[in-house]
C-alpha cells in the first residue's frame, strides 16, 4: 500500500468510526467501545507507518509526501484536495493518534455508566479526524474545515455534563470566544490566497520566500494570528480554556495536548515563512508569548481546582511554543509541542483518577485527604513524572524541549537569527525563565497538596478500572524518555540542533529549582500555622455510591462553585500559593479580571445596545404595525355604530342633515348680499 493511501486513510478511520458509532450508538450498543478505541488505535498505527516512511533523511527536512486534486473549479483561485506530509506532520499525526487512543481507552472506563457514551465516544473520534486532517493536508481551506470541525465538537464534549450551569456556559464560551477569533483568520486566508494565487501550502510558501513575497505580508500575518490566538488559547483570547474544564476529563486531555489547542501553533509552524515575512508580526507573536507565559502561570498558581491549574499551565506552554515560532525556530516549538502533549494528556487523565477517588476537585480538600497517594498509587508515580517534565527538570523530556526553546531564544536574543528581530529574542527569553520558576512553584504546589494531605481519609468509590490506569503508564514513557531523542529529531525537522545549550540549561534548571523549592518552604511554613489544621469552608468532597468517574466529577464540578463561589473570598492558610502571591493572590484567582474587562468592554454594550433594539422593535415598529391594524378597526367600528337597522333613527339623522345643509346655504347666501 502506498505512502500517499496509507496517509488517506489516517483522518478517514476515525471519522469512519464516528459515522458508525452515531449510527449503532442505540441499536448495538456493545459495538459502541470497539467502535471507539479500533478505528483509532488503527489510525496510530498507519500514522506511525507514515512517521518511519517519511522520517530520517540528511538533517536538512525530508522530501515531503505532496498529492493532490482539484476539487472544484472555482474560475478564480482553485480548491483541492491535496496532501501535504512532511516530517513535522508525520510526528505530529502520531501523537494527535497516540494521544486520541489512549483519551478513547481511559474514557471506557472513566464513563463506563455514562448513557451518552455512545455519542462522547463518536464526537471524540470526529474530533481526532478533524486535527488529523488539519496536520496531513496541504490546503489552506481544507485546513479551515478541520478547523471549524474541531470548534463545533470543543463545542459538544465541553458540555457533556449540560445539565450543569458551568458546562453549558463554559461550552457556549469556548465556542463564541474561538469564533470571535475564526473571523479575522478567514479574512486571512483570503488574503493570503489572493496575495499567493493559491490555497496550496506549498504554493503559498513558495510565494512567501520568493524574491517578490507577499504584497500585504504584515495585514495577513496580523489577521492569521487571532485565529491562532482563540485557538491556541493565547492573550487575550485564553480565557475560554480554564472554563472549559467543566467538560470530562478525557475531552480536558484531548484539548489540551493533542488537539484544538495544538492546531493554531501547528498552522504558525506550517506556515512560519508567511509570519518570518513580517517583522511586525513576529515582534506582536513574541509579546503574546511573553505576557500568556507569565500570566498564566501567576494565575495558575492561585487555582483552588486541579484541572483548572493544569488548564493555565498549557496556556502558558502554549506561550513556549509560540515564543519559539517568533524567535524564527519552528523546530524548538515543535518538539515542545510533542513532548507537551505527552506529559499533558498523562497530567489530565491522573487527574481524572485522584478526582474519581477523592471525590472532588478542591486542592483544598484534597490537602486535609489523608493516604490518598496510597489509594491511587498509579496516579500518584505517573503525575510525579509528568509534573517534574511540566517543571523541566532533567532527565525527563520537558526539560529537553523548554531548553530547546530558550536556547533559540538565546540565539536570536545574540542577533545570530538573520530576519528576526532581536528585541523578540530578549522578551522570549526573559519571559521564558520567569515562567520557568514560576512553572516550577505551581507544579510543586499541586503535588505538596493532592499527595501529601492530612486529615481523614477520601471517601471510597471502588478502584479504577485497569485500562484507566495503563493508560497513565504508556503515556509515562514519552513523558519520561522522549528527551533522548533530541539527537534524531532534527532529521524529521529543518536540521537545525535541539541539544540543550549550556548557558540556558543552567538558568532555565536553576530558575524551576528555585520555584521549588520557596514553593516547599512556603507550604512547610503554612502548614505549621494552628490555622493550617482547619478545614475552609466548602472544602469538602462528595461522599457518592456511584463508582463511574464521570458520574463522581460531574457531581464534583456541579457542588465545587456553590460549596467555594469566588474561590479568590474562600481562604486557605495551608495553601502555599496565598503566601507566595500575597496581595496578588485575589487577582490571579480570576484570571486578572480578564473577563470582568470583557464583559465592561463587549457584553453589556451588545447586551446594551440589544435591549435598546428590542425597544425600538416594540415601541416603535410594533406601534406603527399596530396602528395599522387599530385605524381600520376604529373606523369600522364607527360604521357598524351607524348602521343600526331602525327606520326612525335613519329619517330622524336624514332630517337632521338636510336642516343642516338649510342652515348653511341660508347663511352662505346672507353673508353674499
Amino acid at each position: 500500500m502506498t505512502t500517499t493511501t496509507l496517509a488517506v486513510l489516517v483522518p478517514l478511520l476515525p471519522f469512519l468510526g464516528a459515522a458508525a458509532g452515531l449510527l449503532l450508538g442505540r441499536t448495538a450498543p456493545a459495538f459502541v467501545r470497539p467502535l471507539a478505541v479500533l478505528p483509532t488505535l488503527a489510525a496510530l498505527i498507519l500514522a506511525v507507518v507514515v512517521a518511519v516512511r517519511q522520517g530520517g533523511g540528511t538533517g536538512n527536512g525530508t522530501t515531503a509526501l505532496d498529492a493532490h486534486t482539484e476539487l472544484t473549479p472555482t474560475g478564480s483561485v482553485p480548491i483541492e484536495l491535496a496532501l501535504h506530509v512532511d516530517g513535522f506532520a508525520a510526528l505530529v499525526a502520531v501523537l494527535v493518534a497516540l494521544v486520541a487512543t489512549c483519551v478513547q481507552l481511559y474514557s471506557t472506563g472513566y464513563l463506563r455508566d455514562d448513557p451518552r457514551y455512545p455519542s462522547y465516544a463518536a464526537l471524540v473520534s470526529l474530533f481526532t479526524s478533524a486535527m488529523l486532517l488539519v496536520v496531513y493536508t496541504g490546503d489552506l481551506i481544507v485546513l479551515l474545515v478541520g478547523w471549524e470541525v474541531m470548534g463545533i465538537c470543543s463545542y459538544f464534549l465541553v458540555g457533556h455534563y449540560w445539565e450543569t450551569s458551568e458546562a453549558r456556559a463554559a461550552s457556549l464560551k469556548a465556542f463564541l470566544v474561538t469564533k470571535l477569533g475564526d473571523v479575522p483568520f478567514l479574512i486571512g486566508l483570503f488574503a493570503l490566497a489572493t496575495d499567493a494565487g493559491s490555497f496550496r501550502i506549498t504554493t503559498v510558501l513558495g510565494k512567501a520566500t520568493s524574491e517578490g513575497g507577499l504584497d500585504h505580508p504584515t495585514l495577513i500575518a496580523l489577521l492569521l494570528l487571532a485565529g491562532v490566538a482563540g485557538k491556541s488559547a493565547q492573550f487575550p483570547l485564553h480565557t475560554w480554556l480554564p472554563d472549559a474544564m467543566a467538560g470530562p476529563t478525557p475531552v480536558s486531555a484531548l484539548i489540551h495536548a493533542a488537539t484544538m489547542v495544538a492546531a493554531g501553533v501547528y498552522f504558525v509552524a506550517r506556515l512560519l515563512p508567511v509570519f518570518a515575512a513580517s517583522q511586525a508580526a513576529l515582534i506582536v507573536l513574541a509579546v503574546m508569548a511573553a505576557v500568556t507565559m507569565a500570566g498564566s502561570a501567576l494565575a495558575a498558581l492561585a487555582q483552588d481546582d486541579i484541572k483548572r491549574v493544569l488548564a493555565y499551565s498549557t496556556v502558558g506552554q502554549l506561550g513556549y511554543m509560540t515564543g519559539a515560532l517568533a524567535v524564527g525556530d519552528r523546530d524548538a516549538a515543535v518538539f515542545h509541542l510533542l513532548t507537551h502533549g505527552a506529559f499533558k494528556a498523562l497530567l489530565f487523565l491522573a487527574a481524572g483518577v485522584i478526582i474519581h477517588a477523592a471525590g472532588t476537585n478542591s486542592l483544598a480538600a484534597m490537602s486535609r485527604m489523608g493516604h490518598l497517594r496510597d489509594r491511587v498509587p498509579d496516579a500518584f508515580w505517573t503525575m510525579t513524572v509528568a509534573l517534574l517534565a511540566l517543571a523541566a527538570i532533567p532527565p525527563f523530556s520537558g526539560f529537553f524541549s523548554k531548553e530547546a526553546v530558550l536556547g533559540a531564544a538565546e540565539h536570536t536574543a545574540t542577533g545570530h537569527e538573520n530576519g528576526v528581530p532581536v528585541a523578540s529574542g530578549w522578551i522570549v527569553l526573559i519571559a521564558g525563565l520567569v515562567t520557568a520558576l514560576l512553572t516550577a512553584a505551581y507544579a510543586t504546589r499541586l503535588w505538596l497538596l493532592v499527595f501529601n494531605g492530612r486529615g481523614a481519609e477520601a471517601p471510597d468509590h471502588g478502584k479504577q478500572p485497569v485500562a484507566m490506569n495503563a493508560v497513565l503508564w504508556v503515556l509515562a514513557i514519552p513523558s519520561l524518555g522522549f528527551g533522548l531523542a533530541t539527537g534524531v529529531l532534527p532529521d524529521w525537522f529543518d536540521g537545525r540542533s535541539l541539544t540543550p545549550t549550556l548557558t540556558t540549561s543552567v538558568l532555565g534548571t536553576g530558575f524551576a529549582l528555585v520555584g521549588g523549592l520557596v514553593t516547599y518552604a512556603a507550604w512547610r511554613s503554612s502548614i505549621a500555622t494552628p490555622a493550617a489544621h482547619r478545614t475552609p469552608i466548602g472544602a469538602v468532597a462528595i461522599d457518592t455510591e456511584q463508582g463511574d468517574g464521570g458520574l463522581v466529577e460531574a457531581e464534583a464540578i456541579a457542588s465545587h462553585a456553590p460549596a467555594y463561589g469566588d474561590v479568590a473570598s474562600a481562604p486557605d492558610p495551608a495553601d502555599p500559593g496565598r503566601l507566595l502571591l500575597g496581595p496578588l493572590h485575589r487577582h490571579a484567582a480570576v484570571g486578572f479580571h480578564l473577563d470582568a474587562v470583557y464583559a465592561t468592554l463587549f457584553v453589556r454594550p451588545v447586551q446594551a445596545a440589544a435591549a435598546l433594539v428590542r425597544f425600538l422593535d416594540r415601541a416603535v415598529v410594533d406601534t406603527y404595525v399596530r396602528a395599522a391594524a387599530e385605524t381600520p378597526k376604529a373606523l369600522g367600528w364607527a360604521v357598524r355604530r351607524a348602521q343600526t337597522g331602525n327606520v326612525q333613527t335613519y329619517l330622524s339623522a336624514l332630517l337632521a342633515g338636510t336642516v343642516v345643509l338649510v342652515v348653511a346655504v341660508v347663511l352662505v347666501a346672507t353673508a353674499g348680499a
